[in-house]
């Protein structure tokens, strides 16, 4: 079975207790990251939608090649082209995306090195990733256009209502048996509880389990991002 898939971190107590802090008073760290840009951003000098992709549990580590196992990575890496400009850090071993404040540095540079529209910056994550992808969202709601987490949870879901104007496809698979379906359940129930929220669009895959990694490789998933402007 494919390490992707080993998923026990998603209880571990030090998940719940970092999610708690603000990022503002985490340690800003520098996350290692890989980059693609489209193939006409050199002959342009127009500014370009940004995603931000967040792996697995698995892909942790300071390798990104590790990052080719799946997701958009692995589609550039076939050589499939985006009109995106795609940016996806790696976690460090023994961490999760609300360990530090990765965000911040991330962020800054991006917009500082690239022609990146700020209106069309959009997240997304699978499994720890799609943890990431609510999470960050919650803590910088001002930040994205839009965001598509996959097999995911929030624990800090008391918050949620902080990205009720943020559009919201989110994925889950009902025989999920590593992160349970109930807490994107959940989460999409309370988010449609906010006053004014009507964003959130809930993809639910019947008798589907953990590996929703396919996802990525569907066009109307590009297409629906490139539509949300901020």
């Amino acid at each position: 079975m494919n390490r992707f898939f080993l998923c026990l971190w998603l209880i571990s107590p030090y998940l719940f207790a970092s999610a708690q802090t603000k990022p503002t008073d985490k340690a800003k760290v520098n996350y290692a990251y890989s980059l693609y840009l489209p193939k006409d951003y050199s002959s342009t000098k127009r500014s370009y939608p940004l995603v931000i992709y967040l792996h697995g549990g698995s892909q942790r580590g300071n390798d990104l090649t590790k990052l080719n196992e799946y997701g958009p990575p692995q589609l550039v890496h076939q050589g499939q082209q985006f009109p995106f400009i795609i940016a996806s850090p790696q976690c460090p071993d023994g961490k999760y995306w609300s360990s530090d404040n990765w965000f911040d540095p991330l962020y800054t540079e991006l917009l500082t090195r690239y022609r990146i529209d700020p209106k069309r910056v959009y997240l997304t994550g699978i499994s720890m990733g799609g943890y990431g992808t609510w999470q960050t969202a919650v803590a910088y709601p001002d930040k994205f256009a839009a965001i598509v987490p996959l097999c995911g949870g929030c624990d800090d879901s008391t918050q949620i209502c902080r990205i009720k104007h943020l559009p919201v496809w989110t994925f889950h698979g009902t025989a999920d048996d590593k992160v349970s379906f109930g807490l994107t359940d959940r989460l999409v129930k309370r988010l449609r509880a906010c006053l004014g929220s009507d964003q959130v669009r809930f993809t639910k895959l019947a008798k589907e389990g953990h590996e929703i990694q396919y996802l990525y490789q569907e066009k109307k998933l590009y297409r629906w991002l490139s539509k949300q402007h901020r």
